[in-house]
């Protein structure tokens, strides 16, 4: 069937298009399903294929049958929309590694500054509050056995700590968040 001849007029091709629409479109649709495996997808080429076809029916030319012509349509309009589909994932693939790459990369340089601010206020700390702070925790150590380690009461350890813990979270103010979870993770 051909849409452009000399002898069809443009409502004799409308009236094809129409005609091939009420005949073909439950068909197409169950094609296009078929292929994009969703149904306001599948009803959307469709539309599409129709559409361009309406749109270009003055300078189209369908040398097979209309239905042939169509399904051939709805074909290329799906795999066009999964090709795009393909392209959308990928990029979101991509761009969701660059922001874990840049999120790893700042909560490394927070954690080298964390880093080095303690180590900073831990030598600023007295001899004895930071020998405490250690060993409780890096060493993880209970007051108990820390007190029997060091030959003091458990109650001096208890106040070194405090004065330890105090003193820090002045001197990492501005890292209180983080060095809170590992303070009371520890």
């Amino acid at each position: 069937m051909e849409l452009n001849t000399s002898v069809q007029t443009k409502t004799d091709s409308k009236r094809a298009i129409e005609d091939a629409f009420k005949t073909h479109f439950k068909g197409l649709h169950q094609y296009a399903y078929a292929i994009v495996k969703d149904e306001m997808m599948a009803e959307e080429m469709v539309q599409n294929v129709f559409y361009k076809l309406w749109k270009n029916k003055d300078t189209i030319s369908i040398t097979d049958t209309m239905a042939a012509y169509l399904y051939r349509s709805v074909y290329n309009e799906s795999l066009n929309y999964l090709k795009h589909q393909k392209v959308k994932m990928a990029y979101k693939v991509h761009a969701a590694r660059a922001m874990e790459n840049i999120n790893n990369a700042a909560e490394k340089l927070k954690l080298k500054q964390l880093e080095e601010k303690l180590d900073q206020a831990m030598k600023e700390l007295p001899e004895q509050c930071r020998t405490i702070f250690q060993m409780s925790r890096f060493e993880e150590l209970k007051y108990l056995e820390i007190a029997n380690k060091l030959g003091i009461s458990v109650k001096t350890v208890e106040n070194q700590m405090g004065k330890a813990l105090k003193l820090l979270r002045l001197k990492l103010v501005d890292f209180l968040p983080v060095v809170m979870l590992f303070l009371l993770h520890y």
